[in-house]
């Protein structure tokens, strides 16, 4: 590994970190060389809905913050005036269950949509407690799936046929993978307009990038070309270690504007919101966590 660069001293934390413990807006971190913070404007509002742009939220690691990100940029995009469609796409179900729904009773899910015929999959959509958010959901069936599809005509784009009848009714369908490489994110990769890459500040993390995209690149060249990287989308920061800053720097200086500016932060409040079955944007709607994904709400619809 490379000498670390030196870093500027860390500026004192200011009062309103201290008070809640969460510097999810990057305001006392040192700045990477190479990079300015941009002042992304606020969205227009829409007069019309649809057709949505379908977005996967794919790393084959685990504990990045996928389905953290799904969730919280869910809401705050509904916030700014977006019809949202989240689709768990993970057998583990945590999308589901991160929105307060007991995944294990239910008993239709995307599953059924995918491999039942006749099954309508607006009756499977389940409305959230975020207003213009609703949640396609999921349960530990949905590994079935994978086996099932293997032998199916099309195997790869059966998620894309499954929600191409409510495209029309969103404005954006975002979709958490499960962490792997398997038939499920290929799907995902498969049906989406673009890709967002959340990546935890840490050197593993970094070192599996690079086989996400050698898969994203196969799956242009093989099924979707108009598949784009959206943005890489920086999590688990944590200012006061020089290690994830040095990890940062690294991402910024390797993949340039595709990292959003938007950086998400340890915090408390993103296991206590699990646990409350809602979005920080909800939970505690001033802290830095929820700012930080309005600002990722904000750069998305710029891009």
């Amino acid at each position: 590994m490379d000498t670390p660069r030196p870093f500027a001293p860390r500026p004192e934390r200011s009062a309103e970190s201290d008070a809640d413990g969460d510097d999810a807006v990057d305001i006392s971190a040192p700045e990477p060389m190479g990079r300015h913070r941009l002042k992304v404007p606020e969205p227009e509002p829409l007069t019309a809905h649809g057709p949505a742009r379908v977005i996967a939220v794919a790393n084959q690691k685990g504990g990045v913050g996928k389905t953290t990100s799904t969730i919280n940029l869910g809401a705050a995009l509904a916030e700014y005036g977006r019809r949202v469609l989240l689709v768990d796409f993970d057998p583990q179900g945590a999308l589901s269950v991160g929105l307060g729904v007991a995944a294990h009773e239910l008993d239709t899910t995307i599953y059924n949509v995918l491999m039942e015929r006749g099954v309508d999959i607006r009756e499977v959509i389940r409305k959230t407690n975020v207003s213009g958010m609703d949640l396609l959901p999921s349960n530990i069936d949905l590994s079935a799936a994978e086996v099932q599809l293997v032998t199916e005509v099309g195997r790869e784009q059966a998620l894309g046929r499954a929600i191409k009848p409510v495209i029309g009714d969103y404005d954006v369908v975002l979709i958490d993978c499960q962490p792997s490489l398997g038939l499920l994110t290929i799907n995902a990769l498969a049906c989406a307009d673009h890709v967002l890459i959340p990546l935890a500040c840490e050197f593993f993390s970094l070192r599996g990038v690079a086989l996400l995209m050698d898969t994203i690149e196969k799956v242009q060249d093989r099924l979707n070309p108009d598949l784009t990287i959206l943005g890489i989308l920086a999590t688990m920061f944590d200012p006061r270690t020089l290690h994830t800053r040095e990890v940062r720097q690294r991402v910024e200086e390797a993949f340039g504007d595709l990292v959003f500016e938007a950086v998400i932060n340890r915090t408390v409040k993103f296991p206590e919101t699990t646990v409350a079955g809602e979005p920080i944007t909800t939970w505690a709607p001033m802290s830095n966590g929820a700012s930080a994904y309005r600002l990722l709400a904000r750069e998305v619809i710029a891009r």
